[in-house]
């Protein structure tokens, strides 16, 4: 009997050698994608041991022997813990390996501690913002009432560094329009929006689409295309027509100039291999013309995360 992991691999092998041909010709960084290693003595806070797809390492050489077949020429780690030394755990690790362009950390704006976490983080030019939502037991919208969390992301902007929110619910989405109100400077990413089912009810399904297009109409706010996929009726189609409503949608409030690619590498490995999770989005797009592909594949996720080229074959306007 052949596991899920093993399938999912040789699925992926299949997928890869058959897209090979079809390799882009615009260049991608994958701007969100987990590093991790259930093998330190201390472990890890997530995955779980329990889940036999993602509970293996996931290092920058495992995922450079995926992506780079695919064009995919660089990626931003987004952190996958909330423990304060495994911001430095990444670096170190990043450091080593110049595919990734870049982190995303973990640091609680709010707490007395901040500011000088901030400042040792940020010296490392591979330190590109922090993320914040709901995960790890925190809620933005509670948030925001405090003078200090609102002092403390000031001083974030200020740095030049930015903020993803993470797994979207109408709850954040209406506390990123405070928040943008709140800290205009910012700039701010969304996080998995595509996987987000918009309320059924009415009048909460009228207020979180106007929130989106408020958002819509804020320039320093970015959508990540990630989590596109999604189990239904206990298979996942592969057929960019069954997402396109959702992404055009997406395209239809934020434009060609602030949407951007991300995988959620090893996480997408519960929805399908990583070539399939990019074919969806790159049909999509590439179905958008060449200079809408080159948007969302590399140049908006410059001006959305300004990560710095390391490797000859990372592009740079």
């Amino acid at each position: 009997m052949v596991d899920r992991r093993t399938f999912l691999g040789i699925a992926g092998g299949i997928a890869s050698a058959n897209m090979g041909a079809q390799a882009a010709t615009v260049p991608i960084i994958d701007t969100h994608i987990h590093l991790f290693d259930p093998r330190r003595p201390q472990g890890v806070p997530w995955p779980e041991k329990s889940n036999a797809v993602l509970y293996h390492p996931a290092l920058p050489e495992r995922y450079r022997k995926i992506a780079a077949p695919l064009g995919i020429v660089g990626a931003i780690e987004v952190e996958a813990s909330p423990w304060l030394e495994d911001n430095q755990w990444v670096l170190n690790v990043a450091a080593k390996d110049t595919i990734i362009v870049g982190t995303v950390g973990d640091l609680e704006p709010g707490k007395p501690e901040f500011r000088r976490q901030l400042e040792r983080f940020h010296r490392n030019p591979l330190f590109l913002g922090i993320r914040y939502g709901n995960l790890w037991n925190r809620d933005l919208s509670a948030e925001l009432s405090k003078p200090q969390f609102i002092e403390d992301l000031k001083a974030l902007a200020e740095a030049g560094l930015e903020l993803d929110t993470a797994n979207q619910d109408a709850a954040l989405i209406a506390a990123t329009v405070r928040l943008t109100d709140l800290v205009p400077d910012l700039r701010v990413v969304i996080d998995h929006l595509p996987q987000f089912e918009p309320p059924p009810q009415a009048t909460a399904r009228r207020a979180y689409e106007a929130n989106l297009r408020e958002l819509g109409n804020r320039r320093q706010v970015f959508v990540k295309v990630s989590e596109v996929l999604r189990h239904v009726d206990g298979r996942v189609p592969d057929d960019v027509n069954f997402y396109r409503s959702r992404l055009d949608e997406l395209w239809e409030i934020f434009g060609e100039d602030r949407l951007i690619y991300g995988s959620d590498w090893p996480n997408s490995d519960l929805w399908a291999p990583y070539p399939q999770v990019l074919q969806v989005v790159r049909e999509y797009f590439t179905g958008k013309g060449p200079t809408a592909a080159e948007k969302y594949f590399w140049k908006n996720s410059i001006a959305a995360y300004r990560w710095v080229k390391r490797e000859a074959g990372q592009p740079q306007p």
